[in-house]
């Protein structure tokens, strides 16, 4: 096999201008041995992150023999990982002389500004980013893999003003793919973060991951990682045999039940710490709806309570992860109180509601004739109905106790991916089914109505 065609690295100011057919439009990043880059997808129109593997890096050393392996561990991902707290990884192509990546761009920066003493997040916002980080971990450990580079500089965030909104897990060249035959890369990642079995070259499972997420926790929490140290040695040793300093002691206002979260997650032991991603998301998720977490002025429900609450719901019996995310970010959220009217008769609707909490009541010329609880729709011929004369309201809903709902208009159900609509659709089938139900027992046996 010859060897690739070397070309001189351009000077860090110099951008290219094209990178196969992607206009390059700024320089995001670079390191050793790889360069990151705004450009622009003419066909889909829309901006997307290329990395490249530096020109000129030859394969016959150790950083080209490596580098080499990292992309085609990503490469072998493009199209794979559809979660909406990972980076999808658009394409792969294995130039002669650069091989880039084309991924999905984020703007914003990463979790390393807010590492810092004099940056660090808010308890809740830090809690909920690693609910997220857990919840899409757990996406990729159920696709074979285990990421093995989980750090601060790999999850990439979105953010409005200084808030962090969302996060997204990035760079999967360290991923070990339980179902590839090829030969995998041991002892790689990010010492800072890397559990005791994974420096020892272990085998490994999704608890080593579970652990370098909570190193990362206590970065965010602390200001600093569990264990720091200037030579390598010295920080390897801190790894194998000493315990991080209780997160109690290093800031204020912390809650024992979130350091012992945290400090069960670092155990030298694997299987001492959280059995799954869903045990460990879970734990994180209930310190705020425990209230170990106060909430604070950002949001009056965090995402993970959202997610938790349509997880429990019956219509989304059917959905999974992916698509009950997708619910969270897409859907209006509303809370209504007592004797509130979510619809009048001879109204015409534009919306349906999911009831998540609480309960409603329909009425007809004045008479209760349903009651609704947390699981069920109303309103839905809003988006079944074939013409605008079914969409006119018969009948008042009321509020009759406080109640929050998930709602949506047709055009915005439309904004959903195909597989949720579909989700729904069968969701609504299930309904009408129950109604049609319903009704035949009010005909045939009136007297058990109310």
């Amino acid at each position: 096999m010859s060897r690739p065609r070397l070309v001189e690295p351009l000077p860090s100011t110099q951008l290219p201008a094209q990178i196969g057919k992607y206009e390059v439009r700024a320089r995001l990043g670079e390191g050793a041995t790889s360069e990151v880059f705004l450009a622009r997808d003419p066909f889909h129109q829309r901006d997307v992150a290329i990395k490249r593997v530096r020109a000129g890096l030859a394969l016959d050393t150790p950083e080209g023999h490596f580098q080499q392996h990292f992309f085609a561990a990503e490469a072998a991902l493009v199209g794979r990982l559809q979660h909406p707290n990972v980076v999808q990884l658009y394409d792969a192509v294995e130039d002669p002389a650069a091989p880039y990546l084309v991924m999905e761009y984020v703007p914003g920066g990463t979790l390393r500004r807010f590492c810092r003493a004099d940056s660090l997040l808010p308890l809740e916002q830090v809690v909920e980013i690693g609910f997220k980080c857990a919840m899409a971990l757990g996406y990729v450990a159920r696709q074979g893999l285990i990421h093995r580079d989980v750090k601060p500089a790999n999850i990439l965030t979105v953010q409005q003003g200084d808030a962090v909104t969302d996060v997204k897990i990035s760079d999967f060249g360290s991923v070990m793919n339980l179902h590839a035959e090829r030969t995998q890369v041991f002892r790689v990642g990010s010492l800072a973060y890397m559990s005791p079995e994974q420096l020892d070259g272990d085998e490994l499972d999704a608890r080593a991951d579970i652990y370098a997420l909570a190193g990362v926790l206590y970065h965010l929490v602390a200001g600093r990682p569990p264990f720091d140290a200037t030579q390598q040695p010295a920080l390897m040793h801190q790894i194998y045999h000493a315990e991080a300093a209780p997160l109690t002691q290093l800031r204020d206002g912390v809650p024992p039940r979130l350091s012992g979260l945290i400090a069960r997650a670092l155990a030298k032991r694997r299987d001492e710490r959280p059995a799954s991603w869903d045990a460990f998301a879970q734990d994180l998720a209930a310190l705020v709806a425990d209230g170990d977490i106060p909430r604070g002025p950002l949001q009056s429900v965090l995402d993970s309570e959202r997610f938790g609450l349509l997880r429990s719901l019956e219509f989304f019996e059917g959905f999974g992860d992916v698509e009950l995310w997708e619910v969270v970010h897409r859907a209006h959220w509303q809370r209504w109180p007592f004797g509130h009217a979510l619809y009048r008769r001879g109204e015409e609707g534009n919306r349906f509601h999911i009831v998540a909490q609480g309960e409603v009541e329909v009425y007809r010329d004045g008479k209760r004739v349903a009651q609704l609880r947390p699981g069920t729709s109303v309103g839905e011929m809003a988006y079944l109905a074939p013409s605008p004369a079914l969409r006119i309201h018969s009948a008042d809903v009321v509020v009759s106790q406080p109640a929050t709902t998930v709602s949506f208009t047709p055009q915005t159900l439309e904004q959903l991916g195909l597989g949720t609509r579909r989700l729904f659709d069968a969701a609504f089938i299930k309904v009408l089914v129950r109604r049609l139900h319903a009704a035949h027992e009010a005909l045939a046996h009136p007297r058990r109505i109310l």
